[in-house]
């Protein structure tokens, strides 16, 4: 795990700490981090936008986030990233339709997701397996789909 300094600011969340990373003014990242992390205030402005918008979101589920983002990535990932943030909350596709929906393939768009380099600000999280939660941030263990699982809750969606 990263140590704490390369954000510059560590949130406290209802599913756990949230790293965000700025440069340039611009966000770049988020990434849940281990329970011992200790919080950080915000280092700059852009910072201090991206928590308080955060923290709107997890007050208030239709809070729409608008934040400058630089996100690197390949044009493919791009694409995906862009449709994420076109999902309606509480309306969560799978990961075969939203690939229908690009031209792609489902394993594409599972790739593309993994790599989401801002969680909760593209929410990657609204993408679903056909037959389950699919994975998160790369990972299908119980930690991280119980923060899908409660983001999913949060914006009242349901995926049976």
């Amino acid at each position: 795990m990263a140590s704490q300094n390369i954000y510059d600011a560590v949130l406290d969340t209802p599913v756990g700490k949230l790293g965000i990373r700025v440069s340039n003014n611009r966000v770049t990242g988020t990434e849940f981090l281990r329970p011992e992390v200790p919080a950080r205030a915000p280092t700059n402005d852009t910072s201090r936008e991206a928590v308080r918008q955060l923290e709107a979101y997890f007050s208030d589920p239709d809070w729409h986030f608008d934040l400058p983002l630089a996100v690197s990535g390949t044009p493919y990932r791009q694409r995906v990233w862009r449709a994420l943030t076109e999902i309606p909350r509480g309306q969560p596709v799978s990961y075969g339709a939203l690939a229908n929906k690009l031209g792609s393939g489902a394993r594409a768009v599972g790739g593309a997701c993994r790599h989401n380099p801002l969680p909760v600000i593209v929410p990657c999280h609204r993408v679903v397996g056909a037959h389950g939660l699919g994975g998160f941030s790369g990972s299908t263990g119980d930690k991280t789909l119980s923060i899908k699982s409660w983001l999913l809750e949060h914006e009242a969606a349901t995926c049976a």
